[in-house]
């Protein structure tokens, strides 16, 4: 960041709190739609560490949720006891920091491969099934109309599973094995209206981990109304196990246990059948990412060796996706 980015961060948070300070705004690493900063700030002489997210372009793409909408989200899941970082500030246009949001920096650790494998984290891996579960139930249990006031994107299963297949077809590539894994979601993926809200990247990787589990649920930028058991089929894609393929419960827990807990949270009683469906159709979705960050760098559109090696992933996705539809699980 710039000293004037500094300087206008300092400002923001002058909006929010008295005697602030900024001692250092440093870059971390983001998602291909979010720039996140730790932010080293005092207030009344005291140490403040914050994260500000704000949108990588400015501002958020044509069809994706407003900043401002997923920090009132993020409020809202807190309200209903789902462990987030507090909201410190929204951004405003004068800011001149495009759009975004401050929010309290939560201790813990967000790098999945270390909380997943390091012994000091053994017992947080035992408690994240049941303690992912729990704010899965309570997350898709609020009301729709607590965000009748929101741009969450919304519609039925079928439009969803069209539009990812026009994405797919962008690319101008052929892939049998995606081509086969969209005919047999259209066979299975029925047309249901939306009925909860649905976090859209609940995984290892956008969680904070501390000794006792679950800290923080981070990245609500995909947030929208739909089926809650799309959060527990993306969650146990094998993307996100981060090489700990044996637990497919993001890379710390078993199927039939997260299930269980979910249920005994008070979430819906879920159908084997139906959380597999998901798991396919999550499977595939991580797919089209990969050819997404692939074809950034192919392109031209964003050069960086990262979207490249994560686009030749897309082979790894295949296998998966075979498995998957041949045996049931991986």
């Amino acid at each position: 960041m710039t000293m004037i980015a500094t300087e206008a961060v300092a400002a923001l948070l002058s909006r929010v709190a008295e005697d602030v300070g900024i001692v250092a705004v440093t870059a971390l690493s983001g998602g291909a739609a979010s720039a996140t900063y730790a932010v080293d700030a005092t207030r009344g002489g005291v140490a403040w560490p914050l994260i500000l997210q704000c949108a990588a372009a400015g501002e958020v793409a044509e069809g994706g949720l407003p900043k401002a909408d997923q920090a009132a989200l993020q409020m809202l899941a807190g309200r209903h006891g789902i462990p987030v970082a507090p909201v410190v500030a929204v951004l405003q246009p004068d800011d001149g920091l495009g759009a975004g949001f401050v929010m309290t920096r939560i201790d813990g650790e967000a790098l999945a491969p270390r909380w997943l494998k390091l012994p000091e984290y053994a017992a947080a891996r035992t408690a994240m099934t049941g303690q992912c579960a729990a704010v899965l139930a309570r997350l898709h249990a609020i009301p729709l109309a607590d965000v009748a006031g929101l741009a969450l994107p919304g519609g039925g299963i079928e439009a969803a599973r069209a539009r990812m297949f026009e994405h797919y077809r962008s690319f101008g590539v052929a892939s049998p094995v995606f081509d086969l894994a969209f005919a047999w979601l259209a066979e299975r993926c029925g047309d249901s209206a939306p009925a909860a809200i649905v976090h859209g990247d609940f995984r290892s990787g956008n969680f904070i981990v501390d000794h006792d589990g679950l800290a923080a649920v981070l990245d609500w930028e995909l947030a929208h109304l739909g089926e809650g058991a799309e959060d527990l089929g993306w969650l146990c894609a094998n993307a996100w196990r981060f090489g700990v393929w044996q637990n497919p419960v993001g890379g710390f827990g078993q199927r039939e246990a997260l299930y269980d807990a979910y249920a005994a949270a008070g979430g819906a009683r879920i159908d084997r059948g139906r959380a597999h469906m998901w798991e396919v159709w999550g499977t595939l979705r991580w797919g089209l990412s990969c050819l997404q960050l692939g074809n950034d760098h192919v392109s031209g559109r964003v050069k960086s060796v990262e979207r490249a090696a994560i686009g030749r992933r897309t082979s790894e996705v295949e296998l998966d996706l075979l498995h998957l539809i041949k045996f049931g699980d991986i």
